[in-house]
């Protein structure tokens, strides 16, 4: 059962921002389907991990052409969120206890739409504004890039 499900109420109308998040979703809710399945997951957590790398990347990279504070708290917020995945990652693996990556996964999806509300969100209005479009946006990285 799909932990979050992409929805317009969600969506940037930003081609790429827009892609690399619906990417994030597939992976978040493979993950935790996985998991309900009793499978391994930490290839599919390493595979969220370099996909939110990648997506988080992305998205600094934009906002440090804008001039964005290297410590914005948007930036501020991604490196908080990948610190926590890879702490779990390592739990997972020292501790061979799972626990922490179940609960991770309900957070990810609760906290995903609200930040890219809070978040994204103004972030693709000052692109617009200082006329960034979609294709000036490098998302390599994801499938977005294809």
């Amino acid at each position: 059962m799909a932990l979050i499900a992409w929805s317009e109420g969600i969506a940037l109308q930003h081609e790429v921002m827009d892609r690399t998040h619906v990417e994030f979703i597939e992976q978040l809710n493979a993950l935790a389907d996985l998991l309900d399945a009793g499978g391994d997951g930490l290839p599919g957590l390493d595979a969220l991990i370099a996909h939110t790398e990648a997506h988080f990347g992305m998205e600094d990279a934009q906002m440090a052409a804008l001039g964005y504070a290297p410590e914005n708290c948007h930036t501020r917020q991604h490196a908080m969120v990948l610190e926590l995945m890879r702490e779990v990652r390592k739990h997972v693996t020292e501790k061979l206890d799972t626990d922490p990556l179940h609960r991770l996964m309900p957070a990810l999806a609760e906290w995903f739409p609200q930040h890219v509300d809070g978040m994204d969100a103004p972030l693709v209005e000052v692109m617009r504004a200082h006329g960034v479009g979609a294709a000036q946006v490098s998302a390599c990285g994801s499938a977005a890039c294809d």
